[in-house]
């Protein structure tokens, strides 16, 4: 079996600025809060609402289930209040990679992008180490075992 490698930013660097950009739509985005089914069950546990409540089914983003849903009024995450998440502990992994995404690839070298559209990209005290991208690795790791979809 081929082990898999994977590629790193190099030499970017990010500081949150919380400005809660990534938790909703911009003039130029229209954002989409992806979760797994058993990201979706624990936060249906973790705040006591059925999944209906807070996402909706979606068969468009495998291996993605549920899509958050967003205030009417400004398009944020029905999560998001006075620009601080209320689950963050708890938040889905799509949260925990911004402003990265995990592309995986069919040539065993999976990439780690990051997006130009958060303001905070560049804005760290020093370029990230790939230890740093290594931490969000096991964080998929973990959501793996617990979810279905990965086996």
């Amino acid at each position: 079996m081929c082990k898999l490698r994977h590629k790193y930013p190099k030499d970017t660097s990010f500081q949150c600025l919380r400005c809660a950009q990534c938790c909703g739509d911009t003039n130029l985005h229209v954002r989409h809060i992806l979760m797994l089914k058993t990201e979706a069950q624990h936060i249906a546990e973790l705040t006591a609402k059925p999944i209906e409540e807070f996402a909706v089914k979606t068969e468009e983003h495998e291996p993605y289930a549920y899509e958050m849903r967003k205030t009417s009024e400004e398009g944020n995450c029905v999560f998001l209040k006075n620009k601080a998440c209320t689950i963050y502990e708890h938040r889905p992994l799509i949260c925990r990679f911004y402003p990265f995404e995990f592309r995986p690839t069919k040539s065993h070298v999976n990439e780690f992008l990051a997006t130009d559209e958060c303001p905070g990209i560049d804005k760290g005290p020093r370029p990230l180490r790939k230890s740093y991208f290594e931490n969000l690795l096991r964080q998929l790791e973990e959501v793996s075992k617990s979810d279905s979809v990965f086996e």
